[in-house]
């Protein structure tokens, strides 16, 4: 319970929580910072950001995305963390290492700094004042006037609510990590390999 002087506005992470509680449905947990729980309402697929725009740019529908540091975060339907594993397998990536990972059930992710579009009682600080660069953003936020939970890729093939379905988003994916692994793994120009002259 938190306790507050009569009249008072509530802090800025407090006012986060209940607003991502009672707009969008959301459980959130912790308060600096607020974390959403995944499992319950969304799954994330999560990757490398340098990867994740690389994607964007080839599937532009995709339902929420957040960005945190170096990872960006796909918002999926509730339960296809647990599918991620085998739907690799399927798609002939169960043997490739890739920087791609899902977090359902009884995980968390930092809630992100909310939208521009949304009320300012929930920004980060005093009235104008930015996020912190390391914190977590979103690149595509839920649209709070509507329903979050059926814009979200889910298993199947067609998708619905205007995002594409979790086969094709994982697919995608998996190239772009796939890509930006080579892409490390190359040497710099001039850089020469062990044994060359």
């Amino acid at each position: 319970m938190i306790l507050r002087a009569r009249g008072a506005e509530p802090s800025a992470p407090a006012a986060r929580s209940r607003w991502y509680e009672r707009e969008l449905g959301w459980p959130t947990a912790g308060s600096d910072p607020v974390e959403l729980l995944t499992g319950v309402a969304f799954d994330v697929i999560e990757l490398p950001a340098v990867a994740g725009f690389a994607m964007l740019r080839r599937v532009p529908r995709t339902g929420p995305v957040a960005v945190e540091g170096a990872w960006m975060r796909l918002l999926v339907a509730a339960g296809s963390a647990d599918e991620l594993p085998e739907l690799l397998d399927w798609l002939e990536w169960g043997g490739v290492t890739l920087d791609l990972g899902a977090i359902g059930a009884g995980g968390r992710i930092t809630a992100p700094c909310p939208a521009r579009s949304w009320p300012p009682s929930l920004a980060a600080g005093a009235p104008g004042e930015r996020c912190p660069q390391e914190a977590a953003v979103w690149l595509r936020p839920p649209d709070a006037k509507g329903e979050v939970e059926p814009t979200l890729p889910r298993a199947g093939f067609g998708g619905d609510g205007g995002a594409p379905d979790l086969v094709r988003l994982v697919g995608a994916a998996a190239t772009e990590c796939h890509r930006a692994r080579l892409v490390r793994a190359l040497p710099l120009p001039r850089q020469r390999r062990a044994g060359e002259g």
